[in-house]
């Protein structure tokens, strides 16, 4: 059984793909890729914030430095169900992420700040400050469902596909299902590369050719912009 990492450092890029476009991708990429030992599942996030969403405004507005707090499964947990509280920092165009696991209900009382994990550790102590430092609390569910490949010659490049994004505001539970309002227009495709340094030349090549470019994009960022900052402006949303 392959043993789940917990600390990450590695460049990310997200590509926006419309049906046709990863139909064309796909059929020259297939060939590269073998599927991920967690090849498909759920990916379900709770994303925490303060009342006035300083995190993700100054995410937005593409700093040298950023981090998040966010808790995540694959797939949805029971109570007692495996997830992970994960922080993520961005320095430089380099992502760096750090998560502990826990079950569900162990995660919800520990970041509400009504009980500690079981278990100690530098990574524990890290979201420990963060928490100290910020006062946060959920803001949105966001899942998907995620076809994830890696290069059969370099298994250190990931290749994910994230269809029928979707996201609430209200009922901000792991384990309260996966359903949401679209984030994406139908059949539209998150395409993300995830790799520790300069993505192998054949695929630089294909993206080129096709026409395939990065963009800036944010799951919990699009929530905010196409809804949630509208009702925070309205006092829909209340800063206690």
């Amino acid at each position: 059984m392959q043993e789940t990492i917990l600390t990450f450092k590695r460049y990310e890029k997200k590509y926006l793909l419309s049906a046709r476009k990863f139909e064309l991708l796909w059929e020259r990429l297939r060939e590269h890729l073998v599927p991920d030992l967690f090849h498909r599942s759920t990916v379900c996030s709770i994303y925490y914030d303060s009342d006035d969403f300083s995190l993700i405004r100054h995410s937005l507005e593409k700093p040298v430095y950023k981090e998040k707090l966010r808790l995540r499964s694959y797939n949805v947990p029971g109570p007692d169900g495996e997830v992970f509280v994960e922080l993520k920092k961005k320095y430089k165009g380099v992502v760096y992420k750090r998560r502990v696991r826990m079950s569900a209900v162990e995660a919800e009382r520990y970041l509400a700040g009504q009980s500690r994990p079981p278990e100690d550790g530098q990574i524990l102590r890290e979201i420990d400050f963060f928490l100290q430092t910020h006062e946060v609390s959920p803001k949105a569910f966001i899942a998907c469902e995620r076809e994830a490949w890696v290069d059969r010659e370099e298994p250190e490049l990931r290749i994910t596909f994230d269809r029928n994004l979707r996201w609430r505001d209200t009922d901000l539970h792991l384990s309260s299902g996966s359903g949401g309002e679209p984030l994406l227009p139908d059949g539209e495709v998150l395409m993300e590369i995830k790799i520790p340094g300069a993505a192998p030349l054949w695929l630089a090549h294909l993206l080129s050719e096709l026409e395939i470019f990065p963009t800036s994009f944010s799951k919990y960022g699009t929530c905010y912009r196409q809804d949630l900052l509208e009702k925070f402006f309205n006092g829909v949303i209340v800063c206690v």
